[in-house]
C-alpha cells in the first residue's frame, strides 16, 4: 500500500462534483481522510470561486494506474464534456509515496503545493505532521512559512452525512 495525497477542485456544481469524486475516491482508496473545504477565487482560470479539498489514502494502485482512474473519475463528472461550462471536477496526484520526479509527464510532488494557498492550507491541516518528499518540511510548518497572497476561506461542507470542514474552523475565518 502506497500513501497518496489529492487535491480535489470544483467551481461547478461544487457539492455535486465534488461529492460525486469522494464517492468514487472512498471506493479505490483505503483509510481515506478528507480535509476541510476551502473557497477560493479561480486561480489561472476564468470564472466562479472553486471549492477545495485535499485526501489522504492508501492505494494498491501503482501511480500511473491511479491517474487513469482519476481522469475516468473526472470524466464521469463531465470534466471532459464538450458543452462543459467552468471546472466540474479536477483531481490531482499531489504526492505518491515519497516519489520525487518525472514519471511519463507526471511531476511529483506538485509544484501547486508550494503555490497555491488552496492546497497548501488544507494539507496543513489534513497532515500537519506528514513531510513534503521535496522540501523534507511538514506540511504545518510549510503552511506557517508560506507568504502566499491568495483569498481563501473554508466553506462548509458535508459528504456522506459527515461536516468536512469544522465549526471551529467556519468561526475563526469568513469570507472577505
Amino acid at each position: 500500500m502506497t500513501p497518496v495525497l489529492l487535491g480535489l477542485g470544483s467551481n461547478v456544481e461544487r457539492e455535486k462534483h465534488l461529492s460525486g469524486g469522494l464517492d468514487a475516491l472512498a471506493t479505490i482508496l483505503v483509510d481515506m481522510r478528507c480535509s476541510p473545504v476551502f473557497e477560493s477565487l479561480a486561480v489561472g482560470y476564468k470564472g466562479a470561486n472553486f471549492y477545495n479539498l485535499a485526501v489522504a489514502g492508501l492505494t494498491t494502485l501503482p501511480l500511473m494506474a491511479l491517474d487513469r482512474r482519476l481522469k475516468f473519475i473526472e470524466a464521469d463528472n463531465g470534466r471532459y464534456a464538450a458543452d462543459r461550462k467552468g471546472l466540474p471536477l479536477d483531481i490531482d496526484v499531489l504526492a505518491y509515496g515519497d516519489l520525487v520526479g518525472n514519471f511519463d509527464g507526471l511531476v511529483l510532488p506538485r509544484a501547486e503545493i508550494l503555490r497555491n494557498a488552496f492546497v497548501l492550507w488544507p494539507l496543513a491541516l489534513l497532515v500537519p505532521d506528514q513531510r513534503h518528499p521535496g522540501e523534507d518540511k511538514a506540511y504545518a510548518d510549510l503552511w506557517g512559512e508560506a507568504r502566499i497572497e491568495q483569498a481563501l476561506w473554508p466553506a462548509p461542507f458535508e459528504w456522506q452525512g459527515q461536516a468536512l470542514t469544522p465549526d471551529w474552523l467556519l468561526e475563526a475565518h469568513t469570507a472577505p
